[in-house]
């Protein structure tokens, strides 16, 4: 079948478009009309079909021109497909082994194959769960060391650097999601707002009067919008990752652009703190969560020390970007200058990535698309506790990034309020 008008592809025609791609029919094997087809999409954007033959599956994505979770009355762009692509591929270079194989694109139906991931399971299923994922660190931290140095003026030249940012500029549809699900909605009335109430009605309110917070995710707005410093995924959050307990799969990067590198890095670190905060609502007796806990303000350190180590261990290799010129660091004085400047710039990055978490977790409990860690905590009022503990956090993280130092200081200040007993509404 070739290249026609873009339509859904709903089983039958799936099966039929996928029947003929001769290198995707002998790897899923067997006749087409024996292939089972399940439609697993849990997102808020696409269809998601996982197809299986007597032989192999793949996993197979197909974008709708509109927002999933609201329906055809938000319209989005196809093209985030196509962005989606560009992404995987190069992180497939870059990060190899942390993305799945790209088998079939197709541009017009706004489609993609990918190798089916199995066993793995999205991770934030697994942290509801409470199952520990003693390779996540690692592998986390390798794949955004290595997709946002080797994408950024430390390791390309200006010009490498333009023109990669223009492949990538037209998604602007989905940056606009962010800037506006992420960074302005939950600070305000908005149609499209939710959170636990009545118990959090009083600290929804106080969000949208709170002028310091306002200043504070406006400035993290704008460097969102206004700071292309490396191609970043857009949406890694822990819903984003699949794993076991050996190996770590980053999907879905349809939201990527040429953008802060903090909020990357900032996504992971808010998805691992809301599993923390979360944990106490899934407890069904006192302190059985309590290893698991401990766990994740461990994997929260790891992660941002293992990123920052191997993001530095890669410029002090050799970058070959046009930023920080060698010649302008020679002999002895210039490589201890050098040096410091890279523990400055890390520092620099350390609070964009402290203030991004922030305006991440605030979003999940005030926003539109909020996540199953405190979704699935049954009882509203338990389930309010956490998300307020979640709150107090990131308003300060957020209001007061400077003063958070060290990943230390974040978990220090998380470990005092997992006891904490919030004033709520109601």
């Amino acid at each position: 079948m070739g290249q026609g008008d873009y339509r859904i592809l709903h089983e039958a025609a799936l099966r039929d478009y996928l029947a003929g791609l001769p290198e995707l029919r002998a790897l899923l094997g067997g006749e087409p009309a024996a292939w089972a087809i399940t439609e697993v999409g849990d997102g808020n954007l696409n269809l998601v079909f996982i197809v299986k033959g007597t032989r192999g599956g793949i996993a197979v994505k197909q974008a709708l021109p509109y927002v999933r979770l609201v329906g055809e009355s938000w319209p989005l762009p196809l093209s985030r497909a196509h962005y989606e692509y560009l992404a995987l591929s190069r992180q497939a270079q870059l990060a190899p082994g942390l993305v799945p194989a790209l088998l079939h694109h197709n541009e017009t139906l706004a489609l993609t194959v990918m190798e089916l991931l199995e066993p793995h399971i999205i991770m934030r299923k697994g942290l509801v769960a409470a199952t520990p994922y003693p390779r996540f660190a690692d592998d986390i931290t390798t794949f955004m060391a290595r997709t946002l140095f080797f994408t950024s003026d430390l390791a390309l030249t200006a010009a490498e650097k333009k023109e990669a940012i223009a492949a990538f500029a037209g998604n602007h549809a989905l940056c606009k999601i962010t800037e506006d699900l992420i960074f302005t909605d939950p600070y305000r009335i908005a149609e499209q707002n939710r959170w636990t109430a009545p118990y959090l009605d009083a600290l929804a309110a106080a969000l949208r009067d709170d002028m310091e917070l306002h200043v504070a995710i406006s400035r993290l707005k704008l460097k969102f919008m206004a700071s292309p410093e490396a191609l970043i995924h857009g949406d890694l959050h822990t819903g984003s990752i699949m794993v076991t307990e050996s190996q770590t799969r980053v999907i879905d990067p349809e939201f990527a652009f040429y953008g802060p590198m903090g909020f990357d890095v900032g996504a992971v670190l808010a998805n691992l703190l809301m599993a923390y905060f979360a944990s106490a609502g899934h407890e069904r007796s006192p302190g059985e969560r309590h290893a698991f806990e401990g766990w994740v303000l461990e994997t929260v350190e790891q992660v941002w020390a293992g990123f920052a180590g191997k993001f530095l261990d890669l410029w002090r290799a050799g970058a070959s970007g046009d930023a920080y010129p060698v010649s302008l660091f020679a002999g002895e004085k210039g490589a201890a200058r050098l040096e410091a400047e890279r523990q400055a710039y890390m520092q620099r990055l350390f609070t964009d990535t402290v203030g991004f978490a922030a305006a991440k977790t605030i979003r999940r409990i005030f926003g539109l698309a909020h996540n199953i860690d405190f979704e699935l905590i049954e009882e509203p009022k338990k389930r309010a506790v956490s998300e307020a503990r979640a709150v107090r956090l990131a308003r300060g993280m957020m209001v007061e990034a400077v003063a958070f130092r060290t990943i230390a200081d974040v978990t220090g200040a998380a470990r005092k309020l997992r006891d904490w007993q919030p004033e709520l509404s109601g």
